[in-house]
């Protein structure tokens, strides 16, 4: 009796816990499916930071939320992340390659998802036309967006973090030119988007602090530079490693010393800075360090120490610059191929529309035709019969006038397109377009590069090569290797007169800064343009400043 009630109590034991089993089962998918995974804008967040810490660790770490996110939203903000990493390391071909991988933009289930990824591929490409010196293309795509007011209102916090970015590339553009109080206005207004909690716009935040700095020292404002750059620092040391922004600040800090003639003091800034990056492929940042210690070095008098660092500073130059080039001659071609498809869809728009137009056409004249064809069928009049062909002739003749002129239109056209093709002279109105372009272009100092050629300039002005050539030639009077060689003599000129430390710099140094291949070809260009050898001048100067 006992076996049997203990059997029983078993069977119901296992009944029970079967039952459990199976609900608990039944219950799993839900589990698994209530699990959600990181938010989005953490892993982003995490990912600018590495941008900042280690560039490799930043491609590693976006590549692996890449492959699994297949939201157009979010790879459009990767790949701007992966883009500025290439960059950082001076690999502009590798960004421009990541900047162009884009899918067609299906399955987006809002329009304002559309109007973000519109709005940061503009600003996507507004960073790639200013990482390659292009600043002209980066200023005018910056202009057009930030003309928006409903953009400017937007209360959409990744938005807004975009516009301040945008901000921020517009102050580095007037910085380029020497506006500074442009260049500050748009810090200010970069700063007043920035009001999220993340990393991001912290990171933001201190850059554009740096950035105002640098244009402080520009302007001789020393001590509220160098404030703000003690800041940065402070707060970077409180807040996290950061190398990539620590090493900025400490160059600028550097270039405050320079500026003071403090030049011990500048080389200090410049190893802490240093340190921070030295085992890391900052390249971007790393030739501007090797720049300034030359500088240093060269106001110290270290032989040694100067051409250590101006050896390492001439073959980074020499691999960025060969990068940089590639970089602009890959994004020109894409730009080539955008308006190159556009004016295909043009093209086949008019044929559609010249079509259309034909066809209404023929089937008014057929009606017209149709209509006498029966007016001549109710009535034998010979009269009408005669006014019948009276009018058949009208219409043939009107026919053959709009043939007429339909054979003209289209020969016209022809002309047209064969008018373009050929070589015209530039109107009064073109010219003073390109000189204003021009003008504007020479306070960039980009003609102290070794690679400046007439197409590079070209791709930075948006100026056709052979109007370039033209108006270069009757209104500056000379070739354009004799346009450019004059730049660099006059920009090297104004800074022996107004940057003391230049007057400690070796010839051989002032070539190679002006962007002269050879100690020769500078000085042969400096005697015929000033009169006199580039040593006979800093004497001249240094006498004038004696007396």
């Amino acid at each position: 009796m006992k076996n049997k009630k203990k059997n029983h109590f078993n069977c119901k034991t296992a009944l029970r816990n079967n039952v459990i089993l199976l609900f608990l089962i039944a219950l799993c998918p839900l589990f698994i499916h209530g699990q959600k995974g990181p938010d989005f804008s953490i892993l982003t967040d995490k990912s600018f930071q590495k941008l900042y810490q280690n560039p490799e660790d930043c491609i590693a770490y976006s590549q692996s939320i890449l492959i699994s996110d297949k939201n157009l939203e979010h790879k459009i903000v990767l790949r701007n992340i992966l883009s500025q990493a290439y960059a950082m390391q001076g690999n502009y071909v590798q960004s421009l390659t990541i900047y162009n991988q884009k899918e067609e933009e299906e399955n987006i289930g809002k329009d304002s998802q559309l109007y973000f990824i519109h709005l940061f591929s503009e600003y996507s490409l507004a960073d790639q036309y200013q990482n390659l010196g292009l600043y002209n293309q980066s200023k005018k795509i910056i202009s057009n967006l930030l003309q928006s007011q409903d953009l400017l209102k937007s209360r959409d916090a990744k938005v807004r973090t975009t516009i301040a970015k945008l901000y921020q590339l517009q102050s580095i553009n007037f910085g380029i030119t020497r506006n500074y109080q442009e260049a500050l206005q748009s810090l200010h207004a970069s700063n007043q988007y920035l009001t999220g909690k993340n990393k991001e716009n912290t990171l933001l935040i201190w850059e554009n602090k740096i950035f105002k700095a640098s244009y402080l020292i520009r302007q001789n404002k020393l001590a509220e530079a160098k404030k703000l750059l003690d800041e940065v620092i402070d707060e970077v040391n409180r807040n996290g490693e950061y190398p990539f922004i620590t090493a900025f600040a400490y160059e600028n800090l550097s270039r405050y010393y320079f500026q003071k003639e403090e030049y011990d003091s500048a080389v200090k800034s410049l190893d802490k800075g240093f340190l921070k990056i030295e085992s890391l492929p900052y390249n971007n940042i790393k030739i501007v360090f090797y720049e300034l210690y030359t500088r240093n070095y060269l106001a110290l008098n270290n032989d040694e120490k100067y051409h250590y660092y101006n050896n390492l500073f001439a073959n980074l130059k020499s691999k960025l610059d060969t990068n940089k080039k590639e970089g602009i001659q890959y994004i020109v071609k894409l730009v080539e191929t955008y308006n190159k498809k556009n004016f295909e869809i043009q093209k086949q728009n008019k044929i559609i529309q010249l079509r259309n137009t034909t066809i209404i056409v023929l089937f008014f004249v057929l009606g017209i035709a149709t209509y006498f064809f029966y007016e001549s069928r109710r009535t034998k009049d010979l009269k009408k019969q005669l006014a019948f062909f009276e009018k058949q002739k009208e219409r043939d003749s009107y026919i053959q006038l709009n043939v007429s002129k339909l054979n003209e239109n289209i020969e016209k056209e022809k002309e047209l397109k064969n008018t373009e093709k050929e070589s015209q002279k530039v109107s009064k109105e073109k010219e003073d377009e390109i000189l204003q372009k021009l003008k504007e272009w020479e306070l960039s100092a980009n003609f102290l590069s070794k690679n400046m050629s007439i197409s590079i300039l070209s791709a930075q002005t948006e100026i056709n090569t052979k109007y370039l050539s033209e108006v270069i030639n009757s209104n500056k009077g000379k070739n354009f290797n004799a346009y450019i060689n004059e730049l660099r003599i006059n920009h090297i000129a104004s800074l022996l007169k107004n940057d003391p430390a230049f007057l400690n710099y070796k010839v051989s140094y002032l070539a190679e800064y002006s962007g002269f291949s050879s100690h020769g070809a500078f000085t042969n260009v400096f005697k015929s343009i000033t009169g006199m050898s580039p040593n006979h001048y800093i004497q001249e100067i240094i006498k004038n400043k004696r007396s």
